[in-house]
């Protein structure tokens, strides 16, 4: 049944939508899984929106007054409906028309697939002369900013995410809004890599690999080394070994777990039973599947290609592919880097959030420690006198629009579907079409999984997720291959699966949906297609016949 829910003053978990916006959910799911809670998305949307305008602004293609936050709601380019956060396609469709050597036309492919037939594109070069001005010095000093962002960032989180069970209720709101603080720098200088950066590079180097017709692009974006991404495997494997104790392991990767994103989500540090459950999986692997060997393996593969792309081109213009190539094993790398920094900051701000959650309790002021989640970022530091009332309201209509759906994308305000059983309406396909991102070719059997933790995942299946953050690293590994939902090739999915030396298919939409535990299907991670070649009930007709 369609049903549009009117939006109230009391739910911070809906809201309205300009007519003419055209909106899409499949640029956050990463960032931002399913339905968030009151206190995510408190914590997240003005974060967000501040950061998307500053990243934009620091490149010029924004005035100083559009790089301001928006007063009204409805002129804001990051919002949330029902609970799931999106984003403006319109608002990236009109900063296409102003950047040169793109367009809005472009940008709503990446985005959304296709250019919506509800918007047009209007390139303008009114910005230019001030892009050509900004983008050069934002695009020379982000990458060091991404590092100190780091490095000042791990270091505070190693040192107090584990003092915060003592502090006291002044302490922890303290805490708290210094993890506010650092996130919203940590989003914004990854918002400027990312927009400024690692785009542009990757565009860059997709142009440059297609005209030279050697390879493709995918091919030449691994092998650069450990990183952020897979620094989680690395060190997984070294405590399969007793190289490394599994302590050691959550100390340094505790940030990361199930719904990381989410303010809410119990990671690694406060519970590692499923990280145990892994490590038995690890162990029962053999040395070829060491991450090193898989790495050198790749680097040696992209430096051969690299070395083929360089001689099939002119003289002239092998200084510049080699400067392109240069620079993706630079900037390529810092996207998980930027990620790490800010996934932190939201952990400090999870455990503070925690904490002031246990004296509210202690003070009989709220009824359950998780209590907290359901107030906003301004009701945890001064409480409202109706708290009790509104965390009941708030939980009962979070947990309705976990039975919803919305489309991937809308114009102005969206309607909802009551969500049907699994399997009951999802069209039957034989192929699904996504982007290419890790490239190879597997055959296996399916395993849908949504939350890694409660994942069984045995050593070859073809993990199939509606999206993935890099606590799914540990499972990716023992995997076959990989297909998710949303993403590109710059998505978390992709690097790692790259850094793997898996297949990997991204941007499927419906893949989680179509496909069950038990379907044989082959995976090319080069086209980017899925084909299911035996479905679950054609395995049980064999079976039991």
């Amino acid at each position: 049944m369609i049903m549009e829910l009117a939006v109230e003053q009391w739910d911070p978990l809906h809201s309205r939508s300009a007519p003419q916006a055209f909106w899409s959910t499949s640029n956050f799911g990463e960032a931002m899984p399913g339905v968030m809670t009151p206190l995510g998305w408190t914590f997240w949307g003005p974060t967000a929106e501040r950061a998307t305008r500053a990243a934009f602004g620091s490149m010029g293609a924004l005035t100083r007054k559009e790089s301001g936050f928006p007063a009204d709601e409805q002129d804001r380019v990051c919002s949330v409906f029902y609970g799931r956060v999106a984003g403006r396609v319109d608002f990236l469709v009109g900063i296409g028309d102003r950047l040169p050597g793109t367009s809005g036309a472009a940008v709503a492919e990446q985005v959304v697939g296709a250019m919506p037939p509800e918007l047009t594109s209007s390139p303008s070069r009114r910005r230019w002369p001030v892009i050509a001005l900004r983008f050069p010095y934002s695009f020379a000093t982000i990458g060091r900013k991404v590092r100190r962002a780091n490095a000042e960032t791990q270091q505070w989180w190693l040192e107090n995410v584990g003092k915060t069970k003592d502090l006291s209720r002044a302490e922890a709101t303290r805490q708290f809004h210094e993890a506010a603080r650092r996130f919203e720098h940590n989003v914004t200088v990854q918002g400027i890599h990312v927009l400024c950066a690692t785009q542009p590079v990757y565009e860059q180097l997709r142009r440059l690999v297609e005209g030279a017709a050697v390879g493709e692009v995918t091919s030449f974006m691994s092998g650069y080394g450990a990183h952020a991404e897979s620094a989680i495997v690395t060190d997984m494997w070294a405590a399969s070994r007793d190289r490394l104790t599994i302590e050691e392991v959550v100390r340094r990767h505790g940030f990361h777990g199930p719904r990381e994103g989410e303010i809410s989500g119990r990671v690694w540090r406060e519970d590692d039973t499923a990280l145990r459950k892994l490590l038995e999986g690890y162990r029962a692997l053999d040395e070829t599947a060491d991450p090193a060997r898989i790495e050198g393996r790749k680097r040696q593969a992209r430096e051969a290609l690299e070395r083929k792309l360089l001689a099939s081109l002119p003289r002239h213009r092998r200084p510049g592919a080699r400067l392109i190539l240069r620079l993706a094993a630079n900037v390529i790398p810092l996207r998980g880097v930027g990620k790490a920094a800010f996934l932190q900051s939201l952990d400090m701000a999870r455990a503070a959030a925690r904490r002031i959650g246990e004296h509210l309790v202690d003070e009989s002021l709220l009824d359950d420690v998780e209590d907290v989640f359901y107030l906003t970022t301004d009701e945890i530091v001064t409480l409202p006198r109706d708290a009790r009332e509104l965390v009941v309201r708030r939980r009962e209509r979070r947990a309705y629009y976990e039975t919803l759906q919305i489309p991937p994308a809308w114009l102005g305000q969206p309607t909802a579907l009551d969500e049907p059983e699994a399997g009951d309406t999802a069209p039957i396909v034989d192929v699904l079409e996504g982007v290419g991102a890790s490239p190879g070719t597997v055959e296996g059997t399916v395993r849908v999984v949504s939350d890694p933790d409660d994942a069984d995942v045995e050593l070859g299946e073809i993990l199939v997720s509606p999206t993935t953050d890099p606590s799914w690293a540990s499972i990716m590994f023992v995997s076959g291959a990989l297909v998710v939902d949303i993403g590109g090739a710059l998505s978390h999915a992709a690097i790692v699966a790259r850094e793997l030396g898996i297949p990997c298919v991204v941007n499927t939409r419906i893949g989680s949906q179509v496909l069950r535990t038990g379907d044989l299907v082959r995976v090319d991670g080069a086209s980017g297609r899925v084909k299911v070649l035996k479905r679950l009930d054609a395995w049980q007709t064999i079976n039991e016949s």
